[in-house]
C-alpha cells in the first residue's frame, strides 16, 4: 500500500501535447531573437578573426622577408667593410715599403757617395805623401851627404 501511494504515475492526456507546443514556439521565438543574432556575431567574429590571423601571417611574413632583406644588407656591408679595410691595410703595407725601399736606397747611395769621397781623400792624401816623401828623401839625402840632391 505504501508503494501504491508514493509513486507517480504519468498518464499522457491533452496537456501533453500543450507543452510541447508552447516548448516548440518557444524555441523558434528564442532563435529567431537571441540565438539568431548571437550566431550571426559569432560568424561575424570567426569572420574577422581569420582575416586578422591572415592579415597577421601576411605581416608575420613580411616581417620575416625584411629581417632576411637586412640581415643580407648587414652582411654585405660588413664583407664590403672588412674587403675596404683589408685594401687600406694592403696599401698602407705597400706605401711602408716603397718608403723603406726610398730610404734603403738613400742609405745605399750616400754610403756609396761616402765611400768614392773616401777613396778620393785616400788617393789624394797618397799622392800628397808621395810628393812629401819625395821632398823628405831629398831633404834627408842633402842632410846625410851634406850636398843638394837632384
Amino acid at each position: 500500500m505504501f508503494l501504491a501511494e508514493s509513486s507517480i504515475q504519468l498518464v499522457p492526456d491533452g496537456t501533453l501535447l500543450l507543452h510541447v507546443l508552447i516548448i516548440a514556439i518557444m524555441v523558434a521565438v528564442l532563435n529567431r531573437t537571441l540565438l539568431k543574432p548571437i550566431n550571426e556575431i559569432l560568424h561575424r567574429r570567426d569572420a574577422l578573426m581569420s582575416g586578422r590571423m591572415t592579415e597577421a601571417q601576411v605581416l608575420d611574413a613580411t616581417r620575416a622577408e625584411k629581417l632576411n632583406e637586412y640581415e643580407a644588407a648587414l652582411s654585405a656591408a660588413r664583407t664590403e667593410g672588412y674587403q675596404m679595410l683589408e685594401a687600406e691595410k694592403t696599401a698602407a703595407l705597400r706605401e711602408r715599403e716603397a718608403r723603406l725601399n726610398a730610404a734603403k736606397q738613400e742609405i745605399t747611395e750616400e754610403v756609396a757617395s761616402a765611400i768614392e769621397s773616401t777613396h778620393r781623400q785616400q788617393a789624394a792624401a797618397q799622392q800628397d805623401l808621395e810628393a812629401r816623401a819625395g821632398e823628405l828623401s831629398g831633404l834627408i839625402g842633402e842632410q846625410i851627404l851634406r850636398r843638394p840632391v837632384r
